[in-house]
């Protein structure tokens, strides 16, 4: 049995810049900040981490308590800023998720940075909630390289199910998602579809990278 972990920006889909939009906002909204992400690299990172970053780079304390507040107004305007024309699945997302889904020995399952909330609101629009039952997200652990012991112990929870580390399989498009499989020893998939280029990602020690998931090369399930 395989358990493949997806991420959600730049692997599975573009937001059309409405989960930083919401980030901005909600700035805004909590501390009168405008634009207060600017600069502030997002790829790869969790969103609790992503907040606390900001809060720092503003002068304010990242651990006052303010984040689920924070959390609260993102999500209530991800729901709205996600309902723009730019937003769009990358390459051969459908069409990898139906053959993965249609395979007896594979356990699909998200691994992401988004917060749950806002991790079902970015998948909605594409349909593709039903593809993932469960997963690990970023208020899980503003540690990503923590998240995939998360994931197991959540489907052994939840359905029974068990697999080992050497059993998962996690797809993402940078090499913060490579690290966070590679440190427990599972297998990476890396996808040129995000900020990282195609070399990037082949220096990142991921065990197949692909120029987008149209690519994929199933064979990795046999292994």
């Amino acid at each position: 049995m395989k358990l493949v972990l997806f991420d959600i920006d730049g692997t599975l889909l573009d937001s059309g810049g409405a989960g930083t939009k919401a980030l901005n906002l909600a700035f805004e909204e909590v501390f009168s900040i405008r634009d207060a992400f600017r600069g502030i690299a997002m790829a790869g990172k969790t969103d609790i981490q992503i907040l606390k970053e900001g809060l720092r780079g503003n002068g304010l304390d990242s651990e006052n308590g303010d984040i689920a507040v924070l959390c609260d107004s993102y999500i209530r305007n991800l729901t709205v800023e996600i309902e723009n024309p730019r937003r769009h699945l990358k390459p051969g997302v459908r069409e990898s998720l139906a053959i993965l889904a249609g395979l007896d020995d594979v356990i699909l399952g998200l691994l992401t940075g988004n917060i749950e909330a806002g991790a079902r609101i970015k998948l909605d629009p594409f349909g593709l909630n039903s593809f993932f039952s469960f997963g690990a997200f970023g208020n899980d652990n503003e540690d990503r390289n923590m998240l995939l012991p998360v994931a197991i112990e959540r489907l052994k929870r939840l359905y029974g199910r068990e697999v080992e580390f050497k059993g998962c399989v996690v797809i993402g498009d940078t090499p913060r998602d490579v690290e966070c499989a590679k440190v427990h020893g599972a297998a990476a998939i890396a996808v040129a579809t995000g900020p990282y280029p195609y070399e990037s990602l082949v220096r990142s020690g991921a065990d197949m990278v692909l120029m987008n998931l149209s690519e994929m090369d199933y064979t990795f399930l046999r292994d």
